[in-house]
């Protein structure tokens, strides 16, 4: 018996949930559906959808209150599917710990990938007991040794500072989503460093001058304007 990945659509308006529903069922997925923020909370719950695709415009309360109440105790990811298309909301969003976030409108193929991604992203292994990454990442040329904290292109040492290494690792950990400024500034630097993007452009020209063969068309770190860093998924 096939054993189905189960996907939460929270979503009010019929027309996009049936959207949902016929394309996740047609490409395998169990899919469960919730048209308020109360029936998702209980589904959440109840049910351990292994994704939840989450719209932020439901009659009863704002989705971001359901995101950042589902991030009080579990990992389950959580893909923001919202027409709302300014910077400010998707850096909330991903702050508050959504996995991805998707507007509208998009493309069947886009949604089934972003969906693939976030639940293979909970499902792999490489993170030691301390929630650090171990082993290797690797993507076309680029290798990231988590053990000998050192980053390789093509084979050759990229010569990265101790800061730039940990910029790199850290993408590395959360390959394929978009890390927001703030995010990774409060993890290389604390909590009392300002939310200053400088410091972290500087460091990231020179993470690109070192491992992107054209820093100007970077192959490997991407930038979201406005929002933040994406490093491209493992092989």
């Amino acid at each position: 018996m096939e054993i189905k990945d189960r996907v939460l659509v929270v979503e009010d308006d019929k027309r996009i949930s049936n959207f949902f529903r016929t394309v996740l069922e047609a490409n395998h997925y169990d899919v469960i559906m919730a048209q308020t923020g109360a029936e998702a909370y209980s589904m959440v719950t109840s049910q351990c959808p292994d994704v939840v695709l989450l719209d932020l415009g439901l009659p009863d309360m704002d989705g971001m209150k359901i995101l950042k109440s589902v991030r009080e105790w579990s990992n389950m990811p959580v893909i923001v599917v919202s027409a709302r298309t300014h910077e400010r909301d998707k850096v909330e969003a991903l702050d508050l710990g959504a996995d991805d976030y998707i507007t509208k409108p998009f493309g069947t193929s886009e949604l089934l990938a972003r969906i693939r991604t976030a639940i293979r992203h909970t499902r792999s292994g490489l993170v030691g007991q301390n929630g650090n990454p171990t082993g290797t990442f690797v993507s076309g040329g680029l290798t990231i040794d988590y053990d000998k904290h050192r980053v390789f292109v093509d084979g050759v040492d990229a010569g990265l500072t101790q800061n730039e290494y940990k910029i790199v690792s850290l993408l590395g950990k959360y390959a394929g989503k978009v890390m927001t400024y703030d995010f990774i500034i409060k993890e290389i630097w604390g909590p009392n460093m300002k939310n200053d993007n400088r410091i972290l452009r500087v460091n990231m020209a020179n993470i690109r001058r070192k491992i992107e063969k054209n820093p100007a068309h970077p192959q490997y770190i991407f930038t979201e304007v406005g929002v933040g860093y994406r490093i491209v998924e493992p092989d």
